[in-house]
């Protein structure tokens, strides 16, 4: 809090023009730098020095620079004037409302700032996550409605169950309000109590406490090494590859993955959540001639023989790769009314099966993805054959 009363101070003496030297006290304003209750009443008196020669019926009073009404003002003696201030709202900012006295030219005679907000509600929605057992890093949420419009502080504590004793969290990131890494001096197979106290001068509250395993909770970086490619001419599939982790390679665990894709003009992610523990899948089911976007991501099940889910890792980077054109979109003929009578019963059958593929296709099961690559490539024969004993007709 010192460090925001010299910033105060420094904004009363350099912004505002015909500042007299604090230093000669020929003024003083009561109570000096108050905090307060948002909703509360304060009444402030600004006394000035007898040999200045200056009646308190010629002062008066500004808030962040604007004047405040004379009705606000009471003369207590002709050295002393007052103010006050009723329902007072949140502070502006956490450096404080600047409340000044000034004599009748407008030259500042003191100063005082003034910091108005609440105190501190109970922290919530503490969550922790181990980024491949290296450290610990937990984030939180402020209480209540939020901010308390003046300065408070949060900070994280923890101690082993059992045995430990309590410690303080020292790496809180700038990047993202609300957390910090514990990244040294760690245990496994050893549980934690962690917590968050939040704390003014309006008050203190503490978060409810939270027990838990650094293997319970570990997250890894994105599956590295990610490719996608076609699958021959089959125009409706691609193939995905990726790597384990390396970070995780030495541990004892059991990965499972997400795959997302989209189309490229579109934002609408859809997600497989099939793939299991292999390094490589196949999509199908896609438009001929389309550009898809993919992403992998990881889940470390069970390290060191945990029984707890892990926790997802960030997707890896977008890779993209298209599909192939479809032949019977690019050869531009069509069925002739013939032959589309004599063969409809044989497409309704075929419809029929490929249904039935594509339905148990979806996934990465290398079974029914043999028997899918084996329909689509008979299909494409007959395709080519049709088309073939079309153009022979016609010509």
């Amino acid at each position: 809090m010192k460090g925001v009363l010299d910033i105060c101070l420094v904004f009363l003496m350099l912004h505002t023009p015909g500042v007299l030297s604090l230093s000669t006290h020929v003024a003083v304003i009561y109570p000096q730098d108050p905090v307060l209750r948002m909703g509360s009443t304060l009444t402030a008196s600004c006394w000035v020095h007898p040999d200045l020669g200056v009646h308190a019926s010629s002062l008066f009073w500004t808030l962040n620079g604007q004047p405040l009404p004379g009705s606000m003002y009471r003369v207590l003696s002709p050295t002393n004037l007052s103010v006050t201030l009723a329902g007072l709202n949140a502070s502006r900012q956490t450096s404080g409302d600047n409340l000044v006295c000034h004599n009748h030219k407008g030259h500042i005679l003191a100063g005082s700032c003034l910091y108005v907000g609440m105190p501190p509600e109970k922290p919530v929605n503490l969550t922790c996550w181990s980024r491949n057992t290296k450290d610990l890093t937990c984030s939180w949420a402020p209480g209540g409605k939020g901010e308390t419009n003046i300065s408070t502080q949060y900070t994280l504590k923890y101690k082993l169950r059992w045995y430990g004793k309590e410690k303080e969290c020292e790496d809180y990131t700038h990047t993202q309000p609300y957390s910090c890494s514990i990244t040294r001096d760690l245990h496994l197979f050893t549980p934690y109590e962690i917590w968050v106290e939040a704390s003014n001068q309006l008050g203190r509250a503490a978060s409810d406490v939270i027990t838990l395993d650094i293997l319970d909770v570990v997250t890894t970086d994105p599956p590295s090494g990610v490719s996608v490619s076609r699958v021959g001419q089959l125009e409706d599939q691609l193939s995905v590859r990726w790597e384990a982790p390396p970070a995780l390679k030495d541990f004892l665990f059991q990965a499972k993955y997400q795959i997302r894709y989209r189309l490229e003009d579109s934002q609408d992610w859809k997600v497989m959540d099939d793939v299991g523990n292999q390094t490589s899948c196949r999509l199908a089911g896609l438009r001929p001639g389309t550009v898809y976007f993919v992403q992998v991501r990881c889940n470390p099940v069970g390290i060191y023989g945990s029984r707890k889910a892990g926790i997802w890792s960030e997707w890896s980077h977008p890779t993209a790769a298209s599909t192939p054109h479809s032949e019977r979109l690019m050869s531009g003929s069509c069925d002739s009314k013939s032959s589309g009578d004599s063969n409809s019963t044989l497409r309704r059958e075929l419809k029929q099966f490929f249904g039935w593929v594509r339905k148990h296709a979806y996934g990465c099961s290398s079974m029914s993805m043999k028997l899918y690559d084996q329909w689509r490539v008979l299909m494409q024969k007959s395709h080519k054959t049709r088309n073939q004993v079309l153009q022979g007709d016609k010509s």
